[in-house]
């Protein structure tokens, strides 16, 4: 029986503090008010001028003699706005552009390639210098940047279409109980669909509370525990930066198509697999990888049933995995949906199915979803069933913090969990035979299984009702004639 390592924090993940929101705030608004109103051309600007900024905590690895005056401490001394947008755009982004094709830079420098300055006024580069170098003054220290940076990161998600990047922060700490991530030079974490790495860098706060001294620990996390692909540019900066400003120097994240590429190198390469992969998207299918499509014996274009094939094929024999899908993965009647179930049944062991609330993903998407808990290997035996009905969070648009969260409840009795007694199909959670979900048409949707619990409701008699009618018309009639015979005779008169 599997026990997780931890409980999740509260549903709004990191506490950050007032005074660096408010400074964070003051450096958006500065942007929006210059015309830079794209969320994600703020965040990768500002990425540009952090990482300059991080360079300067290596004073003799990466600037030569001739580079003195592009460091982070020679810009922010600089007096003259409009001389301090001419070196940033003409000078520090082809400098740092150029360190992605030196041998062992860090993964970040070799996404900086393509990198443009989008800021046109020296004022507001003067301006954002500035506020940036205050940040970094007064939250010097490395949980403040990776704070600094989520807390960015997280405006994307009110942010319209770019909202999709972003897992809300309580939702992603679950799924890593789940899969019970531990410290260990084996362990190797992919996410297949990355975004700005929030997955990967969830994964390596929890891996770092518990990795003690161990030298080669500590050197596989900074270069070999986590992995991570998308094919957008930006993302690949975001998320590079975001797991570099939380102690991760060197990942693997990667300009890759995950469905479209042939990924003979990365079958059965990792242990532990998070990921909450594009929904509703379709693929042609010669656009498919040919190993995605000899794994599925019915065709698809859906992304959503391919991804999970994906997430299959990367698991080494015996690796997790916790995905996010939409609930048409879990009863969708066409042959790929069925097809996709019982792969997952009947060739593997699918530990769990957990029903999320339709409001999660609000306030950008209201698509109900489900978490899928699985280990490579099989076949399975019992699935656990657990309904999420609350996450500690508004389910409207506002995703306000509320006081119901059924997520501690979740974790413990994940923890507890046992096919024997958890059978009471009334309850919140419980255990289904896989023998009885293929007869189902391999149905996972938890409706199909759960009991619900109707109170019996009793009635009187139709003759006692039509008693108590008549007792009450004769109360009526009693009050009218009281009524009349207060009234004057006069004003009786009048009215006739």
């Amino acid at each position: 029986m599997a026990v997780p390592r931890s409980t999740p924090p509260a549903p709004e993940g990191r506490v950050i503090t007032g005074a660096l929101r408010r400074r964070v705030d003051r450096l958006w608004t500065s942007f929006w008010s210059n015309g830079i109103s794209n969320p994600l051309t703020i965040v990768e600007q500002i990425s540009y001028l952090l990482f300059l900024a991080r360079l300067d905590d290596d004073p003799g690895a990466h600037f030569g003699p001739a580079h003195q005056h592009l460091r982070w401490s020679a810009l922010r001394q600089m007096d003259d706005p409009a001389a301090m947008l001419a070196r940033v755009r003409d000078e520090v982004l082809p400098f740092l552009a150029a360190l992605g094709g030196r041998a062992g830079e860090t993964a970040y420098a070799r996404h900086m390639r393509g990198a443009t300055c989008m800021i046109q006024s020296p004022a507001l580069l003067a301006s954002v210098v500035a506020q940036i170098d205050a940040l970094l003054e007064d939250h010097g220290e490395r949980d403040a940047w990776g704070d600094l940076y989520e807390y960015m990161l997280s405006k994307l998600s009110t942010a319209g279409t770019n909202g999709q990047f972003r897992t809300p922060r309580h939702i992603i700490e679950l799924m890593i109980t789940l899969v019970d991530l531990a410290p260990s030079r084996s362990e190797r974490v992919c996410d297949p669909a990355c975004g700005t790495a929030g997955f990967l860098v969830a994964a390596a706060d929890r891996v770092r509370e518990r990795m003690g001294d161990d030298p080669k620990l500590r050197q596989h996390y900074a270069a070999g525990m986590f992995h991570g692909f998308d094919f957008d540019p930006t993302m690949l900066r975001l998320a590079s930066m975001n797991l570099l400003l939380h102690g991760v120097d060197d990942p693997d994240i990667r300009a890759q198509d995950s469905l479209r590429a042939a990924l003979n190198d990365d079958a059965g390469a990792y242990t532990v697999v998070l990921a909450n992969p594009p929904f509703k998207g379709s693929l042609e299918p010669a656009n498919v990888d040919p190993q995605l499509r000899a794994r599925l014996s019915a065709p698809t274009r859906r992304t959503e049933l391919l991804f999970v094939i994906h997430i299959l094929r990367l698991l080494a024999p015996g690796g997790r995995a916790a995905i996010i899908v939409p609930d048409g993965v879990l009863f969708g009647s066409s042959k790929a949906h069925v097809a996709v179930r019982k792969l997952l049944l009947d060739d593997h062991c699918l530990d769990a199915v957990i029903s999320l609330p339709a409001g999660v993903f609000k306030p950008y998407a209201g698509v109900s979803t489900a978490i899928l808990r699985l280990t490579k290997g099989g076949p399975s035996e019992q699935v656990w069933f657990y309904d999420m009905e609350a996450d500690g969070l508004s389910l409207d648009d506002r995703r306000a913090p509320v006081e119901a969260n059924d997520i501690p409840d979740l974790c413990a009795r994940w923890a507890g969990r046992d096919p024997g007694p958890d059978r009471d199909r009334s309850a919140r959670a419980f255990f289904v035979p896989a023998a009885e979900i293929a007869a189902s048409a391999y149905d996972l949707s938890i409706a199909r299984y759960k009991t619900i619990a109707y109170e019996a409701e009793t009635h009187e008699p139709p003759g006692v009702i039509l008693d108590r009618l008549e007792a009450l018309e004769r109360e009526i009639a009693e009050d009218l004639d009281t009524l009349r015979e207060l009234l004057p005779r006069a004003m009786m008169v009048d009215d006739e």
